[in-house]
């Protein structure tokens, strides 16, 4: 099967649909320019589209080659409306320069790995599948892989990764179970290092033992904390008065992220505490939507296992 078929079979169910959307595009006016920078299958994009063609415009962001075959055939009669390009969320300011977009109605991230991603073996993102130890969101482009990691880190460095990417408990046992491993012959495949893991980590909370090492590689291979982090401040000064900025995270790390970001955007004071009146002038940027996140409903969580942790966090340029 060539790459290009494969593409066009990506599937990826789009969590917190409604939710996200209704947040999102909150007026009755149709337009609007907006930004999807997770475009992955398409499917948040398909809602948007709906909503704000033919007077709107959507840009798509993806590093994955296959997500953005896909999401262009899904979203083949929106054409005119959409403009999707190959790139990292993290350098959306440069992305939205090259495009001469100075100012968006709007703004979504949907993180985490897709059902494609965990279901095509030889990505590398799932114990459940025999494959190599990659892991790359933009796929085979350059950049460490799972694999690299594992290999080159010392045990302590190992244990970093796991604990602070993952919230392992474990994290020392495993690391220094990966790397006696690797001392004697390397660790090549998904399942050699599951079976690793799950020799240390006998965990009876429901998830596969590996799931949260499986997490953490992913996360230190694509950097995605980091680009979480730069992503907001950077895309807010483009953000119109009252446009909303909707962010969809998978986990308590991502979600803490988003959550003091958008408390710290939103802040009228940074002054040092014990100083009896303010000196810092400071303007919030933002006002915060949802006091608290927005969760799935128990009707989409039986649908889509897979939406049980998303949450969602929205805020407004004000």
């Amino acid at each position: 099967m060539n790459e290009l078929r494969q593409s066009s079979q990506f599937r990826h169910r789009p969590v917190l649909l409604d939710e996200a959307l209704t947040a999102l595009i909150y007026k009755d006016t149709k337009g609007g320019v907006f930004l999807d920078g997770t475009i992955g299958g398409g499917g948040h994009a398909e809602a948007i589209l709906t909503k704000i063609a033919p007077a709107g415009k959507l840009l798509g962001l993806d590093l994955d080659d296959e997500a953005i075959v896909a999401s262009r055939e899904r979203l083949k009669n929106f054409a005119p409306y959409l403009d999707i390009m190959r790139g990292n969320f993290a350098a959306v300011d440069e992305l939205l320069n090259k495009k001469g977009i100075t100012a968006l109605d709007g703004a979504l991230l949907d993180l985490g790995v897709s059902t494609h991603q965990l279901a095509s073996a030889h990505r590398g993102f799932s114990f459940l599948h025999e494959a190599p130890l990659d892991m790359r969101m933009a796929g085979q482009q350059g950049g460490i892989t799972a694999g690299d990691i594992i290999q080159t880190s010392k045990w302590e460095e190992l244990a970093r990764i796991i604990r602070d990417y993952g919230e392992e408990k474990m994290a020392k046992a495993i690391a220094k179970a990966i790397c006696k491993r690797c001392a004697i012959a390397p660790i090549l495949t998904t399942t050699q290092l599951a079976s690793i893991v799950a020799g240390i980590s006998k965990r009876h909370s429901g998830i596969h033992p590996a799931t949260k090492t499986f997490q953490a590689l992913r996360i230190a291979v694509n950097n995605e904390l980091e680009n979480l982090r730069v992503f907001i401040p950077k895309i807010v000064p483009f953000l119109n008065k009252g446009a909303r900025l909707a962010i969809i995270s998978f986990h308590s790390l991502e979600d803490r992220i988003v959550k003091r970001t958008f408390q710290d955007l939103a802040s009228n004071c940074e002054c040092p505490r014990g100083i009896p009146v303010c000196v810092c002038q400071k303007q919030p940027l933002l006002k915060i939507i949802t006091k608290k996140p927005i969760t799935p409903s128990i009707q989409e969580i039986m649908e889509n296992p897979a939406a049980r942790s998303a949450k969602l966090r929205v805020a407004e340029r004000i």
